[in-house]
């Protein structure tokens, strides 16, 4: 077997390090959603204690804030790995390949600004929807017809022109990346924060779902991030994604009777 070149001994590098940085940051979110899972539906007295206060300051909605933000980096980074792959290994070949580490910074960054933008939203939306009673302190939906709707709305939003073109660009990163390339770090960043709002496109009623199955329900967030992961990265996951949708209809329709 030939032995490789300088240049593919070093693409080899730059992808285990690359993988292992985002394996070791997708871990760091889940070291922190994981016990407050467990403790939500336990004793309530460790990681998750902070969640039962019955005045909603500042502190608190900053960490409610925080706590989205972590969850969706380690919901949606495993499936954005190919395509910050992929740029890295385009950047390595070209010129500024001595900058690689900036500009996956900047990619990864970008990225999750979007993921982080949309945190803001669901953190307004649950203390709304707690407000109007339709969600738990449990952080479950508090009646059947409401989480009806979110798995109809999430169902019916898998066979939409929009949600079939944002999925072909998280499918297919090197499509994206030819169509939207610009240089630099900054371009990085552009990339990323284009991928993540693509990626949002594609994602975003699924994400709600966890109003309806528990905001810190272990199994439903990593059924969630299994499911989008899948959609995204497996030979099925087009077709598979688009009749996931009717079970969901069907079972939110079935809640509202």
């Amino acid at each position: 077997m030939d032995e490789p070149t300088p240049l593919e001994a070093l693409l080899r590098r730059d992808r285990w390090l690359i993988g292992a940085a985002l394996a070791a940051g997708v871990a760091i979110c889940w070291a922190w959603i994981v016990p407050m899972c467990v403790d939500m539906y336990g004793r309530m007295d460790g990681a998750a204690a902070w969640m039962m206060t019955e005045r909603w300051d500042l502190f608190h909605l900053t960490l409610l804030f925080a706590m989205w933000a972590v969850m969706m980096a380690g919901m949606m980074l495993p499936s954005a790995a190919p395509a910050l792959l992929l740029y890295a290994a385009v950047i390595r070949r070209s010129p500024a390949g001595a900058a690689v580490s900036a500009h996956v910074h900047a990619f990864a960054g970008g990225y999750l600004l979007a993921w982080t933008l949309f945190s803001l939203v669901a953190t307004i939306l649950q203390r709304w929807l707690a407000g109007m009673l339709w969600l738990t302190p449990m952080m479950e939906a508090g009646d059947r017809r409401f989480g009806g709707t979110l798995l109809v709305v999430a169902g019916l939003y898998q066979f939409t022109p929009f949600k079939n073109s944002c999925l072909r660009y998280c499918r297919s990163p090197a499509e994206f990346l030819t169509q939207h390339w610009r240089t630099g770090p900054a371009g990085g960043f552009y990339l990323g924060w284009l991928h993540g709002l693509y990626c949002l496109g594609c994602c975003w009623a699924l994400m709600l779902l966890l109003f309806a199955g528990g905001v810190m329900n272990l199994w439903w967030i990593a059924g969630l991030t299994l499911f989008v992961l899948l959609e995204k990265i497996a030979p099925f996951g087009k077709t598979g994604g688009r009749f996931a949708g009717l079970p969901l209809v069907v079972t939110g329709l079935w809640l509202w009777w």
